[in-house]
């Protein structure tokens, strides 16, 4: 496993969890990692995670539109 060491200024008023969950979200938004995953990372369980997804903008149906759409074609 990899340990990033990042160093905040002190403006930056989050603490390790809150970024933890930054961090999660946007991998799960981006598909890097699965809802489980994202959990583990943050530290929390997975219907914590999912739960507080909306909070930072990101939509629990993870689903690219790539195949949204072709998904809508093919219906």
């Amino acid at each position: 496993m990899k340990t990033p060491n990042l160093n905040l200024t002190d403006f930056f008023e989050l603490d390790q969890k809150e970024i933890l969950m930054v961090l999660a979200s946007q991998l799960y938004e981006k598909g890097n990692l699965s809802l489980g995953q994202a959990a583990d990372l943050a530290g929390v369980s997975k219907r914590y995670f999912a739960e507080r997804l909306a909070d930072y903008g990101v939509s629990i149906f993870n689903y690219p539109v790539n195949d949204l759409s072709k998904d809508v074609r093919n219906a």
